[in-house]
C-alpha cells in the first residue's frame, strides 16, 4: 500500500538551481495502462535544467515536476497492465515527475533492470539510451563501418553514443573540452577524441573523409561547421541547442553534397513512439548491457534534497557521464 503523500522537489519559480525546493504532494494513482513506481534513484538531465529555467515546458498532461527517468520497483498497476506486477524492479522513461518518491508512467515505457546491474546504474539508462537509439540508429541510420561524430562525448548522451556506436561497428569520433574528458572518451571506444579548445573538429574529421553521421547538441556556431565536417551524403541529427537554435547556414552545401539535416526531441513524442523505442532497446541493446559490453558512465550521486547541487554540477560541465539523485537507496 502506497502512502497518501510524498516528498518531491518542485520548481518554485523559474531561475537558477536554488529554485528547486522540497515540498509535499499527493502520491499519484496510475491510470489505464500505467504503473506507479516507487523511485529509488532518478537521473538528472539537461532538459530538467531547461525546464527549471523556464525554457522547456512539460507537454500537456505531464507532471510539472522535473525528472525524466528513474529506477525503482512497481508499487501499483493500473487497469490493462499485464506485463508488470507489484514488486518488479524496473527503469523507466517518465513524462515528468522523477524528482519524487513516486511517479506514474505508461507501462510500455518501463524496461527490466539489466542483469548484474543495480538500481542506481539502471536509473542512468532511459533518457540517454532512448535518445541515442532513436536519433543515432532509428533516425540517423548509423551503419557498421561508417564514421560517426558525437559532440560532447563526456556527457551522458555522449558516453552512451560512443559505446553504442562502437558496439555496432562504427568508427567513432568525438569532441570534449579537456584532455581528461578526451581520455575518458577514448577509454569508452572513441577512435579519435578532439579537444575542441585545441583543435578544429572540422579539419580532423575531414582529414578522415568526413563524418557519415553527426549527433549534435550544441547548435549555434557548430551548425555550419557540422555541414562542413560531413562527408557527401552525410546526415546531421540535432537534439539540442546549448549555443542557441539560430545560425546562418549555406544550404547550397546541402543540395550539392546531398546532405540530410534532421533532429528530434524525445519528450513531446507520442506514447506509442516511445513504446516502440523501448521495444527496440530491449531487443537490441539490453543484451549488451546484461553482458557488460555497454554500461552507463556515472559521475556523482546526490540526495534528492540536494537537487540544486546536482543541477549546479551539470551546468558547470565538470562532470563525466551521468548525475543521479538518490531518493530511497
Amino acid at each position: 500500500m502506497s502512502p497518501a503523500t510524498q516528498t518531491v522537489i518542485e520548481i518554485s519559480t523559474h531561475g537558477g538551481p536554488d529554485v528547486l525546493r522540497p515540498t509535499e504532494r499527493d502520491v499519484p494513482a496510475p491510470g489505464y495502462d500505467e504503473v506507479l513506481i516507487k523511485i529509488a534513484y532518478a537521473g538528472v538531465n539537461r532538459p530538467d535544467a531547461l525546464q527549471r529555467a523556464g525554457l522547456y515546458n512539460p507537454p500537456k498532461g505531464a507532471s510539472d515536476l522535473p525528472g525524466l527517468e528513474c529506477a525503482g520497483t512497481i508499487a501499483a498497476v493500473g487497469a490493462g497492465v499485464t506485463v508488470w506486477a507489484v514488486g518488479d524492479a524496473v527503469c523507466a522513461l517518465l513524462p515528468g515527475g522523477g524528482y519524487a518518491e513516486y511517479a506514474v508512467t505508461p507501462a510500455a515505457h518501463c524496461l527490466p533492470v539489466p542483469d548484474g546491474m543495480n538500481l542506481k546504474q539502471a536509473a542512468c539508462l532511459p533518457e540517454t539510451f532512448f535518445t541515442v537509439w532513436s536519433n543515432v540508429f532509428m533516425r540517423g541510420g548509423l551503419q557498421a563501418g561508417e564514421r560517426f561524430l558525437v559532440h560532447g562525448g563526456s556527457s551522458g548522451i555522449g558516453t552512451t553514443a560512443i559505446q553504442l556506436a562502437k558496439a555496432f561497428g562504427a568508427r567513432v569520433f568525438t569532441t570534449a573540452g579537456s584532455d581528461e574528458k578526451c581520455a575518458a572518451c577514448r577509454d569508452l571506444g572513441a577512435e579519435v577524441a578532439i579537444n575542441y579548445r585545441d583543435a578544429d573538429f572540422v579539419d580532423v574529421v575531414r582529414a578522415e573523409g568526413g563524418a557519415n553521421l553527426i549527433l549534435d547538441m550544441v547548435g549555434g556556431s557548430y551548425m555550419q561547421r557540422n555541414l562542413k565536417a560531413l562527408a557527401d551524403d552525410g546526415r546531421l541529427v540535432q537534439i539540442a541547442f546549448l549555443q542557441g537554435p539560430k545560425a546562418e547556414l549555406n544550404l547550397v552545401q546541402m543540395m550539392t553534397r546531398r546532405l540530410t539535416l534532421t533532429g528530434s526531441t524525445l519528450r513531446p513524442q507520442s506514447d506509442q513512439a516511445k513504446a516502440d523505442i523501448a521495444t527496440a532497446l530491449h531487443e537490441n541493446v539490453w543484451p549488451l548491457l546484461s553482458n557488460g559490453r555497454v554500461a552507463p558512465v556515472m559521475d556523482q550521486t546526490f540526495a534528492m534534497t540536494d537537487a540544486a547541487a546536482a543541477h549546479a554540477l551539470m551546468e558547470s560541465s565538470a562532470h563525466i557521464g551521468k548525475i543521479v539523485l538518490e531518493v530511497a537507496g
